[in-house]
C-alpha cells in the first residue's frame, strides 16, 4: 500500500479555519461537526484533571462512503510531565468526526483557498483559550467563555482589562503555555527507495554517529563515555549501531527517505514501529459500534521539534480508527484509540 507523509509548514491562521477543512498542528482545533463537540470531561486528563491540549488533526475523507465526504481525526494530549508515562497512552485522546456533502454547517461548494476567511461559527460556546466547548463564563461580564477554571485563570490577566467593557468579545490572546505553535500539515506521497548515490555511506554514518555522541558528551549525557578518547568513542558509536534492535534499524532506514516527516498515513496498513516491544499490543474494538479498529496514521518523534515543549516525549504515536467509520447517534464525535510506543532502554 502507498504511504502518505505529513510535513510541517508555516501557514496563515486565516487559511487553517474549519472552512478550509485543514490538516494542521497546534493552535485551536478546526472543528468539523459544530454542534455536538466533545464535552470537557472527555478532554480532561484522568490523572491530573487538567484539560488536554489540541495536538493535531488530519483531514481524511473516504470517497467510498457518502457519510464521510468530510472526515477529520483529532488528537489531544495532556502536557503535564507527570502524566507522560513511558509506553502509556493514558494522557492522549482521539476523536473522529464525519459529514455528508450536504450538511448543516458547510457549503457544498469548495472554499476559495486564495482568500482568507473566518471560521464557520459553532452554535456551541467555545473556550477563549483552547477553542473547545466552553460551558463556563466570566461571573462579572458574562461574555468571556471558558472550558474550566484553569483556562479562565490563564486568561484573567488579559481579560480583566476589558471585563466590564460593552465591546468585550469572545476572543482572546491565548498564553503561549496553553497551546502548541500552529502549523499546516502538508500531505505528500512517500518517495520510493533512495538512489544509491543518495544513500548514506558507512563512513558518513560513522562520522554522523560520532558527532551525535560528541554532542551527548558535551551535554553530560553519556555517563562513563565522557572520559573516552575520540578513537574509542567512535568504536563505541559503531558498537551501539550494531546492537540496536532490528526494528529500530528498519525505522531509521525507512524515514531516511524523508527525515523531516512528522506523520505517516496508511489507512488499514501497519505502523512503522520504532522498537520491537509490540508483542502485547491489542487494539480494542470500537466503543460505539463494536467493529474492529484498524491503523490509520502515526505521529512521528520529529514533531516534537516543532512543539516547543521539552517535557513531552514519544517514539511513535499510532492512531487506530473504526474500520466501519461508524457515526455517533445524532452526529458528534466518535472516540478512537492511540498507542504510544517509546524507544526501549
Amino acid at each position: 500500500m502507498n504511504v502518505d507523509l505529513g510535513f510541517v509548514e508555516e501557514c496563515s491562521s486565516g487559511l487553517l479555519t474549519n472552512k478550509y477543512f485543514p490538516s494542521k498542528i497546534g493552535g485551536k482545533p478546526a472543528w468539523l461537526e459544530l454542534k455536538s463537540l466533545p464535552k470537557f470531561k472527555q478532554l480532561q486528563c484522568e490523572s491530573c484533571k487538567e484539560p488536554k491540549t489540541f495536538l493535531c488533526q488530519v483531514y481524511a475523507p473516504d470517497e467510498d462512503n457518502p457519510e464521510c465526504f468530510h472526515r477529520t481525526v483529532y488528537v489531544f494530549v495532556c502536557r503535564n510531565p507527570d502524566c507522560n508515562i513511558p509506553n502509556s497512552s493514558q494522557n492522549f485522546a482521539v476523536f473522529r468526526s464525519q459529514l455528508e456533502v450536504t450538511n448543516n454547517f458547510f457549503s457544498e461548494d469548495p472554499p476559495d483557498e486564495d482568500t482568507e476567511s473566518p471560521a464557520i461559527p459553532s452554535p456551541v460556546t467555545l473556550c477563549l483559550i483552547c477553542g473547545c466547548r466552553g460551558p463556563m463564563s466570566c461571573a462579572r461580564c458574562k461574555k468571556a467563555s471558558y472550558c474550566c477554571q484553569s483556562h479562565q485563570k490563564a486568561d484573567w490577566k488579559n481579560h480583566k482589562v476589558n471585563c466590564n467593557a460593552e465591546s468585550t468579545s469572545n476572543t482572546s490572546e491565548t498564553p503561549q503555555t496553553v497551546l502548541f505553535p500552529e502549523f499546516e500539515l502538508v500531505i505528500e506521497p512517500e518517495p520510493s527507495e533512495l538512489e544509491k548515490d543518495q544513500q548514506e555511506t558507512e563512513e558518513e554514518a560513522n562520522s554522523r554517529r560520532l558527532e551525535e555522541f560528541k554532542k551527548l558528551q558535551e551535554e553530560g549525557k553519556t555517563g562513563d563515555l565522557k572520559d573516552l578518547p575520540e578513537t574509542e568513542l567512535s568504536q563505541y558509536a559503531q558498537s551501539a549501531e550494531d546492537v540496536e534492535d532490528k526494528t529500530f534499524k528498519k525505522f531509521k532506514k525507512r524515514i531516511q527517505r524523508s527525515p523531516e516527516q512528522v506523520l505517516r498515513y496508511e489507512r488499514n496498513g501497519k505502523p512503522l514501529w520504532i522498537t520491537e516491544n509490540t508483542e502485547e499490543i491489542k487494539i480494542p474494538y470500537c466503543d460505539n459500534c463494536g467493529f474492529e479498529r484498524t491503523f490509520e496514521f502515526q505521529i512521528m518523534p520529529q514533531l516534537l521539534n516543532h512543539l516547543k515543549d521539552d517535557k513531552l516525549d514519544w517514539g511513535v504515536l499510532a492512531v487506530y480508527t473504526c474500520k466501519n467509520d461508524c457515526s455517533v447517534l445524532e452526529g458528534g464525535y466518535s472516540i478512537d484509540y492511540l498507542i504510544k510506543q517509546d524507544i526501549s532502554s
